[in-house]
């Protein structure tokens, strides 16, 4: 989108327009030149060939020096992908990028190229593309061993990247700037998910009816379900993480932001009362409950006064949910916060509805919504015999507040989703899910921006569809095309019949 493009690639673009457009001038100029007898047809006939010539090198030379790269894929395959073009965009300081590069393999041929183009998304990118083979004094003053490395370096700093992939490039670049360390802790002591399990469904769509139980559950059941693939994602982008108790002396001293994925067993008043002490001093919290998850009432109280309340039953959205169960909930549309600035599509698995507790020192927003057509079932099985007598509204699944729990308590932040599988390792790396969880707690660690990356988690290629737009392909489909082709079936046979 030309909104998007930088004033160095419109000033590019421009002047290799104007280049051929000088040079198809002159030509025409050349062809309508009278040509003179004898020898003097010769003469000019050789200056002008000579003229033509370094006419077009001089064109050609321009074009060179201000390349337009144009993708016409339709994945835009040959191009950076839209996180690196962001971080590489985003650059405010020098950045040494040396790729070295096994010119035999096709991959690394690839992203040489690939690498060149990043340099000149922004000046502050230097970019060399190296051959080891014919320059091994350099490889070995950078200390790269092996192919397909990307050597980076800026303050003193360096990173190695081995990679044929530019996301894994970005990430370094976020990592290598990474000024201030990160610490995001998990809790652990509640049965909660567990950051070094990297277990998932392969194919959750036609699995994910069969792995739930009969009974109230709302959840997924899964045994070792984990957020590996979220330490994974963490990782690539220079954060440190850790396992903590509630009880831990050093909560709020060591944890930037404090994680409560999923707990499965409920919280005594101790651990409320932990909970509480961490947000006056001014912690993050970004919590993900179940909505089978029974919480005790000595926590609805310390969320409450956070600016929040979790609410019982499971959301049914008929309008707007992925694959055929209303239950997994789709979102399409987001409440306008730092965190939902650069979102599409996301969906949850079974969530609970949450409410916002008015507070004067607490500010809370809604970040996702249900649709208005959306309703709370109290039981899982009988949820359509619910909808007629249901009230239909959106509700939040998703709400993020700051502030100040009492007079001179420092500021906090939280951020409370009324699902976990989401974030999960089966559904992680699908649709906007990462790029939720990400956002998140780069805004609880109080970054001045969501985080520009997406986790480089290989998926099946997917065509994300919800409910309301697989209606309207079926109903094109099946009788919109078959009924305009029947029908100019009729006008034919009616022609010709009078």
């Amino acid at each position: 989108m030309i909104a998007d493009t930088p004033v160095a690639e419109l000033r590019d673009l421009a002047l290799s327009l104007v280049a051929l457009a000088a040079l198809a001038f002159v030509y025409a100029v050349l062809l309508r030149l009278p040509s003179p007898p004898g020898w003097r047809r010769w003469v000019v006939r050789t200056v002008v060939g000579v003229a033509g010539a370094g006419l077009m090198l001089l064109v050609n030379l321009a074009i060179y020096r201000h390349d337009i790269h144009v993708d016409l894929t339709r994945d835009q395959a040959f191009s950076p992908a839209p996180e690196t073009v962001r971080v590489v965009r985003g650059l405010t300081q020098d950045v040494e990028l040396t790729y070295f590069y096994q010119k035999q393999q096709p991959s690394a041929r690839a992203m040489r190229t690939m690498v060149e183009m990043m340099g000149r998304l922004n000046p502050r990118l230097h970019v060399r593309t190296v051959d080891p083979d014919q320059n091994p004094a350099l490889a070995n003053q950078l200390g790269a061993r092996i192919y397909n490395a990307a050597v980076l370096t800026a303050n003193g700093r360096r990173v190695e990247v081995v990679t044929t992939d530019d996301r894994e490039i970005a990430a370094g670049i976020v990592r290598l700037l990474r000024t201030e360390s990160r610490t995001v802790c998990f809790v652990t002591g509640h049965g909660e998910y567990d950051i070094d399990n990297f277990e998932y469904l392969a194919e959750f769509e036609g699995s994910y009816a069969r792995t739930r139980t009969s009974d109230s559950s709302f959840v997924v059941q899964m045994e070792k379900h984990g957020l590996g693939r979220l330490r994974r994602a963490l990782e690539k982008i220079g954060v440190a993480m850790r396992k903590v108790s509630l009880m831990s002396d050093t909560l709020s001293a060591d944890c930037n932001v404090l994680v409560e994925a999923s707990p499965r067993t409920a919280y005594a008043p101790p651990d409320s009362a932990a909970l509480l002490a961490y947000l006056r001093k001014g912690g993050a919290l970004l919590l993900f409950l179940e909505p089978d998850y029974p919480i005790d009432p000595s926590l609805a109280e310390v969320l409450a006064a956070a600016g929040v309340r979790f609410e019982p039953g499971i959301l049914v959205d008929p309008a707007s949910h992925y694959y055929t169960d209303e239950q997994m909930i789709a979102v399409a549309g987001y409440g306008k916060h730092p965190i939902t600035a650069q979102l599409s599509m996301s969906f949850f698995p079974g969530a609970r509805p949450l409410t916002l507790v008015p507070s004067p020192t607490v500010e809370a927003m809604a970040l996702v919504s249900s649709s208005t057509s959306s309703y709370v079932a109290t039981n899982r099985e009988r949820a359509a015999e619910q909808a007629a007598t249901a009230s239909k509204a959106p509700r939040a699944l998703a709400v993020a507040s700051e502030g100040r729990l009492a007079e001179g308590a420092a500021p906090f932040r939280l951020v409370a989703f009324g699902d976990a599988d989401f974030a999960s390792n089966t559904f992680f790396p699908y649709l906007s899910n990462a790029d939720l969880v990400l956002a998140s707690l780069s805004w609880l660690m109080r970054e001045a921006a969501g985080s520009p990356m997406t986790p480089m988690v290989e998926v099946l290629p997917t065509v994300t569809l919800n409910n309301q737009q697989t209606q309207a392909i079926f109903l094109v489909t099946v009788f919109v095309v078959p009924g305009f082709i029947a029908l100019l079936g009729f006008i034919v046979w009616w022609m010709r019949r009078s």
